[in-house]
């Protein structure tokens, strides 16, 4: 019997670092019986976060999912919960999951409120129009203040945020919450003996019983609002509309992202998750309610569509390739549409090619439960494939779809590394491959002057768990450089440009002839924008695609000092050909000469990195902490008090900022916190570009 799809939530939980996501993660473990153990963060015993990194540093590195069973209403539900990273190193974890999910719990500290990263997980959410609901946690810090988050997820994030429960008392007197919807106050009490939390329903107490008809008013008018029908009866008799028709409608503006519902609790002291798994029902929406994924038919070009149907014909999206040291590499899959069998062959829209899956797994953190066949609306791993990336769309053969891929943000960090002993390169070889397979923000190229290995990726921190894994996982010792900032090389002119390229060498010769035009490419364009305006066969059409490839080629040693070009306009203008001499070969051999020859004349630049940072400090320490922006050429953004302490932004770049954490430690001792993550490229000042050329050209000299 097929199963039904109403009784399914596929939720990610996501947040800032250190809001309690993994916290939360393990309670609903526990309140679902899928641990009997409540493993703890600090302890390093935590379910989701099995990484050896991660258990040591007490962070979530990579993403983990896992499959478990609730009752709601005397009916039982399957959720398949994955937990999300919050450090901005690692957030491409995030941003592949979300891409998959149908709902989103986004977790807040109630001390710390709205921060940069939870910034960034909401916008990533909204990108992939993923339904959300907020979570205040840890009600029982000292400063805690439930409204005061409520309101900086509406003014930062331009949510509508709609509180469904207010908390009964706050920081050590936090013991329970009154819940809006049912006009009743849920109290938490330990069970004698055990450290077992439960909670019974009373009736609101008296001292707050004027706020909670205020917030209940404030939560049956946005309901109101959201619904016509109700809206008439609202101004009739706003008691007149029932528990069950508020639940119903916040269901449905939620799905369709007019409401945010916001409850809160302490994950950490067992408080307010039963609740949180019951609104994930109530609220968050099944693989129905998300209705059919759209894609193309990559035959025709078409529009093609999939319903949430396992008898309709398979499709599903491969968001994570992991690698697993007993079952080997894994892809985690989710199903939009049809069944998929252990044992089965699927298509790889992609590369074209079909993939025999051996075997499926239901995950559950880094352990697997073999299982025969997933089916639509679910998520599995599989086995058994020979190439399978990152965003890869697995369909039925006689039945193509592409669905849309993920977009991955460019490294901006780079380190140099090399083997202590010649034993261990074949073996760094084949785990940067592996680790490259699994991170698509993480980058390995081999430096053509120095025949060094450099690995790029998203943070120091994101470089050091790869140097880590490398010596724990793959048992490969390794000598590393100092960091490396990811510069960029731009042209801000415009330059009209003639290159012939000749050459004989007796019998056939070479002959390539263009006439160019090279621009800064229009905002917003990456890559090569590239316009034939050639007339009248001047340069014959089958050799216009091998100039583009010659200037696609070039983009990745730009003028200056050989760091990549991000984009570029080029327009063929005019040219000619010899009928003997001329091929493919010479017209791109002609582009390269071309650009290298044209881009010195367009007034090129070298850009750096920018990173947003933010410091949270206690107020003596700030003029410090602004005195150090200055020294490392960092521009002020803006500043603000938050709970006692004050908020600091500013722009800076990132060759400025290494070792930023031990400086900022010793300036505040160690009273003040640092979030950074990447903003933008901008122009670097005239005399630290010429030393990054010279740099860059007395390397060269040097090797030659």
């Amino acid at each position: 019997m097929a199963r039904d799809l109403r009784f399914t939530r596929n939720i990610g939980i996501m947040a800032h670092i250190d809001a309690g996501k993994t916290t939360t993660s393990e309670r609903i473990l526990y309140y679902t019986g899928k641990t009997h153990k409540i493993g703890e963060v600090h302890e390093g015993g935590a379910t989701m976060d099995w990484m050896v990194q991660e258990q040591e540093r007490g962070i979530t590195i990579t993403s983990a999912a896992t499959t478990t069973f609730w009752k709601y209403n005397e009916k039982q539900y399957q959720i398949n919960v994955i937990d999300t990273p919050g450090h901005v190193d690692f957030t491409v974890e995030v941003e592949r999951s979300l891409r998959v999910l149908d709902g989103a719990v986004a977790v807040f500290c109630a001390v710390g409120g709205v921060e940069p990263q939870s910034e960034t997980v909401w916008r990533q959410a909204d990108k992939y129009r993923v339904p959300k609901m907020a979570f205040v946690n840890k009600m029982d810090r000292t400063g805690a203040d439930f409204l005061s988050v409520v309101g900086q997820i509406r003014d930062r994030l331009g949510a509508n945020a709609i509180p469904v429960q207010l908390p009964i008392g706050a920081e050590d007197t936090f013991k329970g919450v009154v819940d809006l919807i049912e006009n009743k106050a849920v109290v938490w009490y330990e069970e004698p003996g055990s450290k077992e939390v439960n909670y019974r329903l009373e009736d609101v107490p008296a001292a707050m019983e004027a706020e909670v008809a205020e917030w209940r008013e404030k939560l049956v008018e946005a309901v109101a609002s959201y619904n016509e029908d109700l809206m008439e009866r609202f101004f009739e008799d706003p008691n007149s509309i029932t528990a069950d028709e508020i639940i119903e409608t916040i269901r449905k503006a939620t799905i369709d992202m007019s409401i945010v519902p916001v409850l809160c609790g302490s994950a950490f002291k067992n408080k307010g998750v039963q609740r949180l798994l019951d609104a994930v029902i109530a609220f968050l929406p099944s693989p129905m309610d998300i209705g059919a994924v759209t894609g193309t038919n990559p035959d025709s070009g078409e529009e093609a569509v999939r319903n949430a149907d396992s008898s309709e014909p398979f499709c599903g999206l491969a968001f994570k390739i992991a690698t697993d040291p007993y079952v080997g590499r894994l892809a985690f899959i989710r199903v939009y549409s049809g069944k998929l069998e252990s044992g089965s062959y699927i298509f790889n829209t992609r590369s074209g090619k079909k993939e025999r899956i051996s075997r499926l797994y239901q995950m559950h953190a880094n352990k697997q439960n073999p299982i025969e066949f997933c089916e639509a609306g679910d998520i599995c791993a599989a086995v058994g494939f020979k190439d399978l990336r990152t965003g890869d769309t697995v369909c039925e053969e006689k039945n193509p779809i592409a669905l849309e891929s993920m977009t991955f943000p460019e490294p901006v960090i780079g380190l140099a590394i090399e083997p202590k002993t010649q034993k261990d390169l074949d073996k760094l070889g084949m785990a940067l491959g592996k680790l490259s397979e699994e991170d698509p923000t993480f980058r390995v190229k081999t430096d053509e002057e120095s025949g060094q290995t450099v690995i790029s990726g998203m943070g120091e921190l994101h470089l050091e768990i790869i140097v880590d894994r490398l010596r724990r996982e793959f048992n490969v010792d390794i000598n590393q450089g100092a960091p490396q900032v990811a510069y960029r090389e731009a042209i801000t002119g415009s330059v009209d440009h003639r290159e012939v390229f000749k050459k004989q060498s007796g019998g056939r010769g070479k002959f390539a002839d263009i006439v160019i035009t090279i621009e800064p490419a229009p905002e917003g364009v990456t890559g090569l924008q590239f316009v034939d305006e050639v007339k009248g066969g001047n340069v014959p059409r089958e050799f216009i695609p091998s100039v583009a490839k010659g200037f696609q080629e070039a983009l990745k040693n730009g003028p200056l000092a050989g760091f990549a070009m991000p984009s570029l306009k080029v327009t063929l203008k005019d040219g000619s050909f010899h009928p003997v001499d001329s091929d493919a070969l010479s017209f791109e051999i002609a582009a390269r000469q071309a650009f290298r020859h044209a881009c010195p004349k367009a007034k090129p630049i070298i850009l750096e990195p920018i990173m947003a940072v933010e410091v949270v400090t206690p107020e003596d320490y700030m003029g410090d902490v602004i005195g150090d922006f200055n020294k490392r050429r960092g521009q002020i953004t803006g500043m603000e008090s938050k709970g006692g302490a004050r908020v600091v932004k500013s722009k800076v770049p990132l060759s400025e900022m290494f070792g930023y954490v031990t400086v900022l430690r010793t300036l505040t001792s160690g009273r003040a916190t640092s979030t950074m993550e990447f903003s933008h490229y901008a122009e670097v000042p005239a005399n630290l570009a010429k030393e990054i050329i010279e740099k860059s050209q007395g390397k060269a000299v040097k090797e030659d």
